[in-house]
């Protein structure tokens, strides 16, 4: 009661002999969570206790239920032998398992990090810190005003959230928390998140006298944050985490900013219907053969580069890696074979590694001088192996001379270092050895002396060796033969020299066992200690796998080398979307080509009816620049593309019933964020704007919008903007940079026919009915339609007196046919609206001639 005292808010896994027992309200939890038995301590008193357990060598499973439904664990172990203790053995936690402080490989997805993040306030910064306790990946960032960082708790998508107490109210939240990164809150008291309370922890962890050479010294919001994330690792982990030995700072605009509702639109990581990786991004380019490479491959693409430099240095190696097809090949061949070496060195660090992970740590290390013979040959310098191999292949070596190949997962029960590591040990090996051959010829000279050819020395936890005998040889026994035990057809004895036999064999049993486990912490600590070049391979072998990967990639799908400039210019041409050319089955990808720039092509309005492609243009163009600043070659047979700071999205919201916003409000907020935000180095991607509302608000406020943003600063930002409002064509006569493009579509007796081609030009169709029919709308109704449509179009009205309508029927049925209304009344209510009183002759002139061009073209 004390100890769950101490760990309210977690689960009580209580050793108690073979199994983890769980009491009061956790077990009636656990049973549910966990589907077992609930029982009870003490059933015949008054108030009998829950209780429920689990065998101790299966909690792994039982306790990753627990934690996926964003619970925690604390795991109370006997902290003393209870051969030796006095009384109630001692127990302590001695961990804390929560959703983002998790080590076991089997809990965890391979190729996704598992983040605790937290985050803290000072003044009007925000600051950020989040670590992965299973790779020591550790990072922190600062907003000065706040702004952004909604969206990077989405992108860094944490398993778990620290929050100090004065952040606890809902007006807090909604402001800094996503809501998908809600499942997991731990509030903690606002005096850890303090920056003093931190730098002292940082200082203290990475022996270190400032933060200066980590880039947060004068960072307070991130190293608040920083500090109680430390706070919480030590506190749960209950032990100083040696493996983090550095943290990394990094500015929110040092990389290509892509919101979070951009990024599901695109569908870089998650695939926006299922929530699966399958049809994403992510799942066309990674055939990383690590763990390790497809979490960089990842974390690539949730940071795109913003330096030219940076992003030709990577294009460069990609460049290389597919220019040695041969030798590529050969080194992913082997990188396949290295394990992940980034949590198998936090495993050993924090000592939860047993020797089979020894084992294959050797087996990765032995790799790396093949890996550096190949990377030695290559002139790109992120293939440059900066470690050491010298300390790594005599970490190999302790491992090979003294962890055998075989060794059991358990590490204290022997039978794990091999014959020759220590001469005390193998006398013990020894003597445990002589001690069967000794037993087998007891049996055979015991069976000789008495004459019973049924005698059997056997063995039992209970009683040890013993001499077993049937009933009917009882008359056989010797005198000096000690019963131990009378079964229904045996009997079982000791003699002196059996005894004496068994405290000296069990005795060296138990001793080899203490022994092998002292010697396996040994070399666990030796290797522990070069857990700096362990990492070091780690991040090279990553970077190597993740260039080679998009090396292999590049070949396997025809991509090519996308050519980076500052002028602002985005040329694809003969683009495919990535993904769509790899999931469609039923006809061939038709490629497009797009030219975009700040002078001349710099809004582009694309009609066309749906089905026709206008979202895949739309998706490849943005996809195609991620790509590109990621430093991976494009799905395109040329492509210029311009660094872009950041890139927006507005494709076809859903209502979000859960905070009771219509499909219109949603469409709008996406929109707003988009005008407040885009800057002329921007690409934005507009697919369908003012849907959600009347054809008249839509249309007005699409136009705005379009002309608003080829407007922006003065300078406009490159826009694709797909529409089934075909009035928005007419821009391209009052706004330079506007240019017409449609999806080309082939008519054929009332059918038509999908060309995917995009061409230069409006249209002034939808085909809208025509569609339909493709879908499978019943032929009675496409009938209809096509009537109705007519209806409208020449006579604007849908109700008809010939139908039965009365007049105040028709009245008030009338045809939203335009944005504009008839010209008389735009003028009439134009001059009404003016006060020329006030006006100068030179704004009269002006209002005139704005008049006379919407008549001109409207």
């Amino acid at each position: 009661m004390a100890i769950k005292a101490e760990y309210p808010d977690a689960l009580l896994f209580y050793r108690m002999g073979d199994f983890y027992e769980l009491f009061f309200e956790d077990a009636e939890k656990a049973s549910k969570i966990l589907e077992i038995t609930l029982t009870s301590r003490n059933k015949n008193q008054a108030s009998p206790v829950p209780m429920c357990g689990v065998p101790c060598r299966a909690v792994q499973g039982y306790i990753a239920r627990i934690i996926e439904r964003g619970l925690k664990v604390a795991v109370c172990d006997q902290v003393e032998d209870p051969a030796q203790a006095k009384g109630l053995v001692k127990r302590e936690v001695v961990r804390v398992i929560t959703p983002g402080m998790i080590i076991e490989n089997e809990f965890l997805d391979a190729k996704t990090h598992n983040y605790l993040l937290a985050v803290a306030r000072e003044g009007a910064a925000v600051g950020l810190a989040y670590v992965d306790i299973s790779t020591g990946t550790f990072r922190v960032t600062q907003s000065d005003g706040g702004d952004g960082v909604s969206d990077e708790i989405s992108r860094v998508s944490p398993s778990e959230v620290l929050l100090g107490e004065s952040l606890r109210d809902e007006a807090s939240l909604d402001a800094l928390m996503p809501l998908e990164c809600r499942k997991s809150i731990t509030f903690i008291p606002d005096r850890y998140f303090n920056p003093a309370f931190g730098k002292n922890l940082l200082i203290d962890q990475f022996g270190t006298l400032t933060l200066e050479g980590f880039g947060c010294e004068h960072l307070p919001a991130a190293v608040g944050a920083a500090g109680a994330v430390l706070h919480y690792v030590s506190q749960t982990q209950k032990q100083k985490i040696d493996h983090i030995r550095g943290i990394e700072t990094y500015f929110l605009n040092d990389f290509m900013a892509i919101d979070d509702q951009s990024r599901r639109n695109l569908e870089l990581l998650e695939n926006l219907k299922t929530g699966k990786r399958r049809g994403t991004l992510i799942d066309i380019l990674d055939h990383t053969v690590t763990a390790m490479g497809g979490r960089l491959l990842a974390n690539w693409l949730r940071y795109p580069l913003l330096k030219p430099e940076e992003i030709t240095s990577r294009l460069d190696a990609v460049e290389e890696a597919c220019a040695n097809r041969l030798t590529s090949e050969k080194i992913r061949e082997h990188l396949s074979s290295v394990y992940d070496l980034e949590r198998l060195g936090s495993r050993i660090s924090m000592g939860h590694a047993n020797a089979r992970d020894l084992v294959t740590l050797k087996r990765s290390l032995l790799k790396l001088p093949e890996i550096q013979k190949y990377t030695s040959e290559m002139k790109a310098s992120l293939f440059r192996w900066v470690g050491s191999l010298s300390p790594l292949m005599d970490v190999a070596d302790l491992i090979d001379r003294a962890i055998r190949e075989d060794a059991p997962s358990a590490v204290n029960e022997g039978g794990i270092i091999k014959s020759g590591f220590d001469s005390v040990l193998d006398e013990l090996i020894k003597t445990s050895k002589d001690g069967k051959g000794w037993l087998v010829r007891l049996e055979a000279e015991e069976k000789k002396k008495t004459g019973i050819t049924a005698l059997k020395v056997r063995y039992n936890k209970v009683f040890g060796y013993y001499l077993e005998v049937p009933k009917i040889h009882a008359e056989k026994i010797p005198d000096h033969y000690i019963r131990k035990q009378t079964l229904v057809n045996a009997e079982r004895y000791v003699t002196e020299e059996l005894k004496t036999f068994e405290s000296t064999v069990l005795n060296a049993e138990e001793k080899r066992a203490r022994l092998e486990y002292e010697i396996f912490n040994d070399v666990r600590t030796a290797v522990r200690d070069q857990h700096r070049h362990i990492q070091d391979a780690a991040d090279f072998t990553a970077r190597l796998d993740v260039l080679l990967n998009l090396a292999h990639v590049a070949a396997k799908n025809d991509y090519h080398r996308p050519h980076v400039n500052l002028d602002g210019i985005l040329t694809i041409e003969d683009g495919r979307h990535p993904v769509v050319e790899k999931m469609i089955t039923d006809e061939r990808f038709v490629p497009n080509s797009i030219r975009m720039d700040s002078r001349e092509n710099q809004v582009l309005i694309i009609t066309g009816p749906n089905m026709a492609g206008k979202s895949t243009v739309l998706r490849q163009a943005a996809l195609t620049t991620i790509l590109a600043q990621v430093g991976a070659f494009v799905p395109a047979a040329r492509a210029e593309v311009p660094v872009t700071d950041k890139i927006f999205t507005r494709v076809g919201a859903l209502d979000n019933l859960s905070q009771g916003e219509s499909t219109f409000m949603v469409e709008m907020q996406e929109t707003a964020n988009i005008l407040n935000n885009a800057t002329p180095q921007s690409l934005v991607i507009l697919d369908e704007i003012g849907r959600g509302t009347s054809t008249f608000d839509g249309l007005s406020i699409a136009w705005a919008v379009a002309e608003y943003l080829h407007d922006l600063k003065g300078k406009g930002v490159k826009t694709l903007f797909a529409t089934h409002y075909h009035e928005l064509t007419a821009l391209e006569q009052s706004r330079p940079r506007v240019k017409n493009f449609n999806i080309a579509v082939k008519e054929v007796d009332d059918r038509i026919i999908f060309l995917r081609k995009l061409v230069p030009g409006g249209t002034n169709r939808s085909y809208g009915i025509q569609v339909a029919r493709l879908a499978g709308i019943p032929e009675s109704i496409i009938h209809r339609a096509k009537t109705v449509l007519s209806r409208i179009e020449n006579e604007g009205h849908i109700i008809r007196r010939e139908e039965g309508a009365s007049p105040a029927e028709e009245a008030s049925h009338p045809v939203q046919l335009g944005l504009f209304r008839p010209q008389e009344t735009l003028l009439v209510e134009t001059l009404q609206s003016l006060d020329v009183s006030r006006m100068t002759p030179l704004e009269a002139l002006l209002t005139l001639n704005e008049l006379q061009e919407k008549i001109r073209f409207h």
